[in-house]
């Protein structure tokens, strides 16, 4: 079996790959990232299966969590299968599905209602804006893009994702909002988030502003990202209709598994619920 390197030749024509999938960008971003980590600890060194162990091994020792454990191992999987080189794959972690979220990181409805007014407060009308817009639709962060003047007119968005089509509702109130900032901001045609330069707002920007807000709103930045907005509507969407596969529709997602992940209860709702049973006396 001949040596496999991974250098940056591999890592160019994985990257291509990946877009001609039609992965989302922080996806490939996030893989690139994982497999240039990999890299570096190689150190040179050939990819073995028995290095691609270590560093699986590594990881666990260094205290990962096995979500993000797993999270690299399947990008490293993902390389060797694209270089032919299944045979140094390595198995991911086991993990027995959990019954009920940590609640140290669930956003909850008064606290989104927070970060609202600190963003107001600031005169942050974007930021303000793209937090309802992201918590009302329940859209992916990477989605925002596709909030435009000509979507707000019509009332509905067209969200293109991996060769997937699906139309997101916008309610009229949310719509009234983005034409009155879009007048302010003499944006007439196209995508309403945008930098003062004129490009879409990246994840990362977006991640930091919604930071800056945690101290004035009083609410733990562990809570405070993206995705947890749209956690926060599949949760709100949920309890008002009880309709599990129109929200899988919603959300975009293929499968209603994972649609189950973002409706689990927090751990203290567990225990309220452990206590109702009246089993002990």
């Amino acid at each position: 079996m001949r040596e496999q390197h991974i250098g940056s030749r591999e890592m160019r024509d994985y990257q291509k790959h990946l877009r001609q999938e039609e992965r989302a960008a922080a996806t490939v971003e996030k893989y690139l990232r994982d497999i240039r980590a990999f890299s570096m600890w190689l150190n040179g060194r050939a990819v073995t299966k028995e290095l691609a162990f270590a560093w699986k091994e590594k990881l666990l020792k260094d205290g990962r969590a096995p979500m993000t454990v797993n999270g690299k191992l399947s990008a490293l999987n993902g390389i060797l299968r694209f270089l032919g080189r299944e045979d140094c794959q390595v198995r991911l972690l086991s993990i027995q599905r959990m019954a009920f979220r940590d609640s140290s990181r669930e956003l909850t409805r008064s606290e989104y209602q927070r970060l609202l007014c600190a963003a107001r407060d600031q005169g942050r009308e974007r930021l303000e804006l793209l937090l309802e817009t992201i918590c009302a639709t329940g859209i992916r962060v990477s989605e925002a893009r596709c909030i435009t003047v000509e979507a707000a007119r019509a009332g509905r968005a067209e969200i293109r994702l991996k060769g997937k089509i699906r139309s997101i509702l916008l309610p009229n109130k949310l719509c009234r909002k983005l034409l009155k900032y879009a007048k302010k901001q003499k944006i007439t045609l196209g995508k309403i988030f945008l930098t003062q330069s004129g490009t879409s707002l990246s994840r990362k920007q977006i991640w930091r502003e919604m930071k800056g807000l945690c101290k004035q709103a009083g609410v733990e930045p562990s809570k405070v990202f993206p995705h947890n907005l749209r956690h926060l509507f599949a949760v709100t969407f949920y309890r008002a209709t009880r309709d599990i596969v129109s929200l899988a529709d919603v959300l975009g997602h293929s499968s209603v598994n994972t649609t189950r992940i973002y409706l689990m209860t927090t751990g203290t709702e567990h225990v309220r619920r452990l206590e109702r049973l009246g089993l002990i006396s």
